[in-house]
């Protein structure tokens, strides 16, 4: 079995004299999907923001193909191999969809001639090929956040970071969101997806680990642990636990 792609051992960050998250540890693999769910509060953007960059842990360590990137400042990650996606997305508006792609490929390649072929090759995995020379202002919510995970593409990494991406999206433009991953694992790459919308999180991820309160309460297949007592209980109240007994 080859080595995870990341490896988070016992994080921690406390803000003030709230505990936000508590020694979490968690890998992902080679090519998979792995789902960080909980409810709000839970700590799940929280551990995002310690991977990404964001937050330096207070405790424990985070690797990428086994070197350490705890600490490591948000442009340092991307270059080390990480790329992601925000709640909200942010494209630069006053540039087209093309320009918007090419300033992720401008993280990996100098060449102005290679990152417009790969915006090129970007607009049409995304779908996106009648609208390449459309102003990111322009674009409906859906396309915008489209866009977003395209220039986190184009940055080629090794791990992709996705936070909430069918956050106020239709029924049919959450099925085209989750078509697109579909396609992105394909290539080999290897994801890790918070998300509130549990058939999303269910038709997607191969594990889910399960944040409550800061911590780590389960992990596992999502079927198995959708189903676990403490999920149920963090979800739904100690009533609704005692009911089912």
């Amino acid at each position: 079995m080859s080595a995870p792609v990341l490896e988070v051992q016992n994080i921690s960050k406390r803000f003030g004299g709230i505990q936000a998250v508590k020694d979490v540890s968690f890998t992902v693999g080679q090519g998979e999907i792995l789902g960080l769910i909980g409810p709000n509060g839970a700590g799940k953007t929280t551990a995002f923001n310690m991977i990404a960059g964001f937050f330096r842990p207070d405790t424990g360590s985070i690797k990428l193909e086994g070197s350490h990137i705890e600490g490591k400042r948000p442009w340092e990650t991307c270059e080390a191999g990480i790329g992601r996606t925000f709640q909200l997305s942010k494209p630069f508006g006053d540039l087209t969809v093309i320009e918007n792609l090419m300033v992720g490929g401008f993280a990996r390649h100098r060449d102005r001639l290679v990152n417009v072929g790969k915006a090129n090759a970007m607009c049409a995995f995304l779908g996106m090929e009648e609208k390449r020379n459309v102003e990111a202002n322009n674009l409906t919510a859906f396309d915008r956040r489209k866009l977003e995970l395209g220039r986190a593409l184009c940055t080629e990494p090794k791990l992709l970071l996705m936070d909430e991406v069918v956050a106020g999206a239709t029924p049919s433009e959450a099925d085209e969101m989750v078509q697109l991953v579909l396609k992105i694992r394909a290539r080999g790459l290897s994801i890790l997806i918070v998300e509130h919308v549990m058939k999303v999180i269910m038709s997607l991820s191969d594990r889910v680990a399960v944040l409550d309160y800061g911590e780590l309460i389960a992990s596992g297949p999502p079927k198995e642990v959708v189903s676990q007592p403490a999920v149920l209980k963090a979800y739904f109240g100690e009533r609704y636990v005692q009911s089912r007994a």
